[in-house]
């Protein structure tokens, strides 16, 4: 129910733009979500997002990336740019069936998407 697509390889510095389509549920209830996982590490939170103007991001990121949604296409966005090796990792969109004050806590998703791989090289 959730595809998602957009990684691949980029020099420290550069930019990619994540996409994940969402199938199958009425997008517009649903709070969506960016995780990570990078090798060795446990899967951490990104950012999520509920409507335009809520959205929540880790500290690391802030800045860096941006999350977007477009409900005529059920599709989140991440716009990864001044990407940084660290950000190398296995990206995954998230679905929660209502609003979440805690976005980051994983146990609050109920669809995950099969995850894409950006890697950044130095």
């Amino acid at each position: 129910q959730l595809q998602a697509s957009g990684g691949g390889l980029v020099q420290a510095g550069g930019s990619l733009t994540l996409s994940c389509v969402a199938s199958g549920l009425f997008f517009n209830s649903y709070y969506m979500g960016w995780f990570r996982q990078a090798p060795g590490n446990e899967r951490e939170f990104v950012a999520g997002i509920w409507s335009g103007d809520s959205t929540y991001y880790v500290d690391s990121v802030k800045g860096r990336f941006t999350i977007s949604r477009d409900s005529a296409k059920n599709t989140v966005y991440l716009q990864l740019n001044r990407l940084k090796p660290v950000d190398t990792a296995v990206y995954y969109c998230a679905a929660a069936r209502a609003y979440t004050s805690t976005p980051y806590n994983q146990r609050r998703y109920d669809y995950w998407g099969q995850g894409t791989l950006v890697t950044v090289s130095s």
